[in-house]
């Protein structure tokens, strides 16, 4: 860490050498969705395939989102300890870290299976749909199975990155996502194993992912893993767990949106018409808010990633009591989070068509109407979201694990999910409803600035 000298170099620097390879490996994780979705889209399965993944993801993003409650919760707790000169904490944040997420991981994986029908059917899987949810099925089972794979290796590359190696984290997820990337056309093509082949190549690539992650641990620069840095100790295990809760709300939101969207999808898609008079039904929605999600999940892991990146500057400076160098690191933080919200907005609104396009280009023209309006719609507010997802890492590196969560419920679940249902509801119109993500935005990012600065204030006031 002496090298990346976090007490007295630029901040600029620090934030680009942390961030970038950080950036990297969250859009890489998130590409391992995006990546089957677009090799299914174009396979035998198309549209039909990509409902399937759509129905199943949520369960991915749940299972990442308790790997980041636990790494990224010792990853800080592990960056704070190492601005404070306290070796002995370090290695007990990143020791309890890995326990928990081998046990976690476990417990996810055997629920998976043995829930697998309830599941499904949370996250709008019908029997009924025959072809749609047999992909599903299909799917689900081998992506549960590689579940404790995926976990540990995702939650071992937070300590990785505090530790100060970002470009090893990154090499670790990019080494995954290049080999599902790779073995994605030949199994869903070349064998001729449609969706199952996607699912295959994805736990392929985090079994790699996974066992590049492990064996970081024997050669780490600022802590060490052995038998009594493992022991769980109730006080480092809350302050993760505390601490690392805002990284579950972020993906745990997105859950809770796919769930209510699905299902809203699947009741409402049959009445809404489209301008070809034909309903849009429920295969085309769900296909088409998948993709969008997924999207929109790249995106937010841009934001992440730079956001994360400012984490070790940010905990580190906090821990050694330089509040001037946390107001910089954040500031820097959120011009670049903004300049890519920005973008974002532009690519949307005006080229949605380019984004439809990578999903295949066999599609009706209910479908295309639809993805157009979901794109231009519902993203509508990405400059915003970027600010609160931002925000709200900001606030847990600083510390405020309290208001990270509001933030990240406020967004994703306190505001935009009733908003939807009551939309929906009153409308039975499964476009209308999309516009509850911008009202959920708007809001959102007003109170998201007003805690980060009364945060930084407080701050302020308590160092002098």
């Amino acid at each position: 860490m002496e090298e990346m000298n976090l007490e007295n170099g630029n901040i600029g620097s620090l934030v680009r050498k942390f961030s970038i390879p950080c950036v990297i490996s969250m859009v890489v994780a998130a590409l391992y969705n995006i990546v089957d979705q677009i090799f299914i889209g174009w396979s035998s399965a198309g549209a039909y395939g990509n409902a399937a993944t759509n129905i199943v993801y949520p369960f991915t993003v749940f299972a990442l989102g308790l790997a980041l409650l636990i790494g990224d919760g010792a990853a800080a707790g592990f960056s704070i300890a190492l601005g404070k000169k306290d070796s002995k904490q370090a290695n007990k944040n990143v020791g309890n870290g890995l326990f928990l997420l081998i046990v976690l991981s476990i417990f996810l994986c055997l629920i998976g299976f043995l829930f697998k029908t309830s599941i499904l059917g949370l996250f709008g899987g019908n029997p009924e749909e025959v072809e749609c949810y047999g992909y599903a099925t299909d799917y689900f089972n081998i992506i549960c199975a590689g579940i404790p794979f995926y976990m540990i290796g995702q939650g071992i590359n937070g300590s990785i990155r505090a530790d100060g190696s970002p470009k090893f984290a990154m090499g670790c997820t990019l080494a995954g996502a290049i080999t599902n990337l790779i073995m994605d056309p030949v199994l869903i093509f070349g064998l001729n194993m449609s969706v199952k082949g996607a699912a295959i190549a994805t736990i392929m690539g985090q079994i790699l992912t996974f066992i590049m992650s492990v064996l970081y641990l024997l050669k780490a620069k600022n802590f060490k893993i052995e038998k009594k840095s493992i022991q769980l100790e109730g006080r480092t295990t809350l302050r993760i767990v505390t601490v690392g809760m805002a990284s579950l709300i972020v993906q745990l939101s997105i859950v809770v949106i796919i769930a209510v969207n699905n299902n809203l999808l699947t009741k409402y898609g049959y009445g809404t018409i489209a301008s070809t008079g034909v309903a849009y039904g429920a295969v085309i929605p769900l296909a088409v808010v998948g993709i969008v999600m997924k999207v929109f999940g790249i995106v937010v892991s841009i934001v992440i990633g730079i956001s994360l990146g400012g984490q070790p500057i940010i905990g580190f400076n906090m821990g050694a009591g330089n509040i001037k160098r946390v107001k910089e690191t954040i500031l820097l933080i959120t011009k670049l989070v903004l300049m890519v919200g920005a973008i974002s907005f532009l690519i949307f609104e005006l080229a949605p068509d380019a984004i439809i396009f990578l999903f295949g280009s066999h599609n009706t023209v209910e479908y295309m109407e639809y993805a157009r309006l979901c794109i231009r719609i519902f993203l509508g507010g990405i400059l915003l979201t970027c600010y609160i997802k931002s925000a709200s890492i900001i606030l847990q590196s600083m510390g405020n694990s309290l208001k990270s969560t509001i933030l990240a419920l406020l967004r994703d679940v306190i505001i935009f999910v009733p908003v939807s249902i009551l939309i929906a509801t009153i409308t039975k119109n499964i476009v209308s409803m999309l516009w509850a993500a911008v009202i959920s935005d708007i809001i959102s990012s007003i109170i998201g600035f007003l805690f980060v600065q009364t945060e930084i204030k407080k701050w302020e006031k308590r160092i002098g």
